[in-house]
């Protein structure tokens, strides 16, 4: 089977010969301390470690060559240095202090979004779904990714956080409660751009799965209510799923760490079924299989502080996982990207009792 048939299996409750060997990826400085502990130093991105590692993984899944988001993005800019850390214009527009890896996170200055003079430029220079250059050779990337035996997929972007990485979490938050139509406003734009790229550019028949980035829960729950959660975004969500559908893609990946429980039967409710990464500590993949059976598919829930913690943990975790490998609808892979605290002798042991499940 190619890893494009195996993935389609496992998603849609059928036996492969075996489940993918996918993996998430790795912080920068991961892969720079790896380089100490016997990586080969050519290795330098996520892909570079998925392909030396015979990794059939999340880096490498071709994409439908849509640019989603900004477009084009701000040209990331270091506009003073103090020591180890920097002050830098990012892609997304805001103005931060941040060190030189980027296993941390960044102290914001200023946000591209603050007022709605702030958006309504934004979204007429960078938020144009017609703007020459966004879409590529949709028909080439699909033919290519089939020839390889890859499954392909189709970035719906977000509703919520890249509003958050545009405004800030505090100045969006305190939009939701003084002027909410603005912020429905800028998620129906968001909901308006997916709809026109999956009528205009999605075969049919062709794309394999559809994937969302929503980084809007913590280690206790949602950053939103889950009453406006229900309200402003359910409704667009299923808009959208339900034109993926049209296309023939049923299964939706929904990135976001955090404690997700709380949110969970929205998506579900809004068409996206499948949770990804699960991150352990806050979110435990057997509750959400136990909560709604075959009605969620699962993605990652290998809990990171078991690789830093050594074989032993590993063992643990793998074993704790392991009914969920058999039931189907699950492909375990670590909870979100490694990181440096992981040695890479853990990792490769790690990578090695997981095959023993797959």
């Amino acid at each position: 089977m190619t890893i494009r048939e195996r993935f389609n299996r496992v998603f849609h409750w059928e036996a492969p010969d075996r489940v993918p060997d996918m993996e998430f990826g790795y912080w920068d400085k991961t892969i720079a301390v790896w380089h100490d502990q016997g990586l080969p130093r050519a290795c330098r991105t996520n892909e570079d470690v998925e392909r030396h590692l015979g990794l059939e993984g999340i880096s490498i899944m071709p994409e439908v060559p849509i640019e989603r988001g900004l477009y084009p993005v701000f040209e990331e800019q270091t506009l003073e240095t103090k020591g180890e850390r920097r002050i830098v214009r990012t892609k997304d527009g805001a103005l931060a202090e941040m060190l030189d890896y980027d296993s941390s996170m960044p102290k914001f200055i200023r946000f591209a979004v603050e007022t709605r003079a702030d958006w309504e430029k934004l979204r007429d220079e960078r938020l144009d779904p017609g703007r020459p250059g966004r879409v590529g050779d949709v028909g080439a990337a699909v033919a290519k990714a089939h020839a390889a035996g890859m499954p392909i997929l189709f970035h719906c972007g977000s509703l919520y956080g890249w509003l958050r990485d545009w405004m800030g979490l505090e100045n969006l938050s305190i939009a939701l409660l003084t002027d909410r139509a603005w912020v429905e406003e800028m998620m129906e734009h968001l909901t308006l751009m997916d709809l026109e790229f999956i009528e205009e550019h999605i075969p049919a028949g062709k794309v394999d799965v559809a994937w969302w980035w929503e980084d809007m829960c913590y280690n206790h729950g949602p950053l939103m209510s889950p009453k406006l959660f229900e309200e402003l975004m359910v409704p667009r969500y299923k808009r959208i799923t339900d034109a993926l559908k049209t296309r023939g893609i049923d299964v939706s990946v929904l990135d976001c760490d955090g404690r997700i429980y709380e949110l969970v039967p929205g998506w579900l409710r809004g068409g996206i079924n499948c949770m990804f990464p699960i991150e352990a500590a806050h979110t435990d993949p057997l509750r959400l299989r136990e909560d709604y059976g075959r009605d969620v598919l699962l993605l990652g829930g290998v809990n990171k502080l078991a690789l830093i913690s050594g074989r032993e943990a590993i063992d643990r975790e793998l074993e704790r996982l392991h009914p969920l490998v058999e039931r189907g609808g699950y492909l375990p892979c670590v909870d979100h990207r490694v990181p440096p605290d992981v040695t890479y002798e853990n990792y490769l042991y790690y990578l090695e009792k997981k095959k023993a499940i797959l």
